[in-house]
């Protein structure tokens, strides 16, 4: 029988399929639940998601005001073109720009450092291996304004690509005697200093966007050599060599960019767009084959741990698509299959997903869901997943954040946490909570 909360209660973590509950945010109640067997508890910090939400005449106004001051008639000139875009754009752009996967929350690969976007400008670091310094660092700077995307470059220590508006800030970790080197003719920003460690974060680079639109979307290759942007005001999408600070622009179709993932392996890359299509590279020649979808656009997408395997969540549809390689790379040879999940419309009454994440262990799934009926409404759905033959998915149970009506904005799982899925959530009611999800295969209860 899966879990499911009641309301008033608010979600701690999953034991053997059992979501446990309590009536409120306790770091005491997650010891007891779950401390003792991990060593550890992750606290939920708090942020202002009202800020995050602003009114959209606000929105209209600001970009308004700010085009006409800063960058004179040109300015106001592009941003009546980006509004007459708006009115005249295939779908109600706004909306389902909330409904995109967006990159609002990630975890670093090797170790416990949450970052979040927790203002529309700022981010947030939470470090968890720092015993001493349980206040959170922020990151801030001029050049990062309207914050879309974030994410921890592999193979690099702390660094963290944040995309904004006009390009992506590189933020790394500074530690005393041990300084992180700045580009030249970077202008360099300090996020706050942990009072444990003592590390302060500094803006060690910014990319600017080739046309200077905002970046909605990032991904890192596996070796963290490249890094991936895309704008959900352009077309095409860039590959920025770090180490030069050089961007190539690839160009592709004529609907905007919705959604990029690299493989894990780094032999395959994704892009999805809002009219529906999605396109399967291969990156040894980048060359791509083009699908279609007719569940409507993609919402999210997630590689399994081989990366021979992609989940993908489609806007009208409560069935997920399964794409499967038929040979090894460079064959862009596929087969789409369909992932039946027959609860998200029979119990909760949705009719499509808003977002989607996948454990790196590839047994846990979590998926938000649009509207449903209002005993279902905002929680995140947990599924079981198995993948031989096919992959099959049978509900665990549902999560539900803190506060009335609270809705996931954000969620993303720690990609290497040894002791089992650690699922983390950024919820509207201004909590970032973290959900460990233990079962058997992980750990000996």
């Amino acid at each position: 029988m899966p879990s499911f909360p009641q309301p008033g209660e608010v979600t701690i973590c999953e034991i053997n399929r059992d979501l446990i509950t309590a009536e409120s945010l306790s770091d005491d109640r997650a010891k007891g639940a779950y401390g003792e067997v991990l060593g550890m508890v992750f606290s939920p910090v708090p942020f202002q998601p009202d800020l995050l939400l602003p009114p959209r005449g606000q929105v209209a106004e600001e970009e308004l005001t700010e085009s006409i001051s800063e960058r004179g008639l040109a300015g106001l000139k592009a941003t009546i073109t980006e509004s007459i875009k708006k009115i005249f754009f295939p779908i109600d752009n706004l909306n389902n720009l909330t409904e995109v996967s967006t990159q609002g929350v990630t975890w670093h690969q090797h170790k416990h450092c949450l970052a979040f976007i927790s203002e529309p400008s700022q981010v947030t670091i939470r470090d968890y291996e720092d015993s001493d310094g349980k206040d959170p660092c922020i990151l801030m700077s001029e050049c990062q304004r309207d914050v879309k995307a974030l994410e921890w470059r592999p193979n690099s220590g702390k660094m963290l690509a944040v995309g904004c508006r006009g390009g992506i800030c590189i933020w790394s970790a500074s530690y005393p005697g041990n300084s992180a080197s700045v580009r030249s003719g970077t202008a360099s920003s300090l996020g706050t200093v942990s009072r444990g460690s003592g590390v302060r974060w500094i803006l060690v680079d910014f990319f600017q966007s080739p046309s200077g639109e905002p970046v909605s979307s990032l991904c890192w290759n596996p070796d963290g050599r490249y890094l991936a942007s895309a704008s959900h005001d352009s077309s095409s999408f860039t590959i920025w060599d770090v180490a030069q600070g050089l961007g190539t622009p690839i160009r592709r179709g004529l609907s905007t960019i919705s959604t990029l993932k690299w493989s894990p392996r780094g032999d395959y890359f994704l892009t999805a767009k809002f009219d529906g299509t999605f396109y399967l590279w291969e990156t040894n020649t980048w060359t791509s084959e083009r699908w279609s979808s007719t569940g409507g656009y993609i919402t999210g997408a997630t590689w399994d741990p081989e990366g021979r395997m992609i989940l993908i969540s489609f806007s009208d549809s409560t069935t997920l698509g399964s794409l499967h390689f038929a040979s090894r790379p460079p064959s862009l040879d596929a087969h789409l299959l369909p992932v039946e999940l027959p609860e998200i419309s029979s119990v909760t009454g949705s009719c499509g997903i808003e977002k989607i994440a996948w454990d790196a262990s590839g047994e846990r799934l979590a998926l938000s869901y649009k509207g449903g009926h209002e005993m279902y409404f905002g929680l995140i759905a947990v599924y079981d997943i198995r993948k031989a033959p096919l992959v099959s998915a049978s509900l665990v149970g549902f999560i539900r954040g803190p506060g009335e009506k609270a809705k996931p904005l954000a969620f993303s799982f720690h990609n290497k946490f040894k002791q089992g899925p650690l699922l983390s959530v950024c919820w509207s009611s201004g909590w970032c909570c973290t959900y460990p999800l233990i079962f058997r295969s992980h750990v000996l209860l």
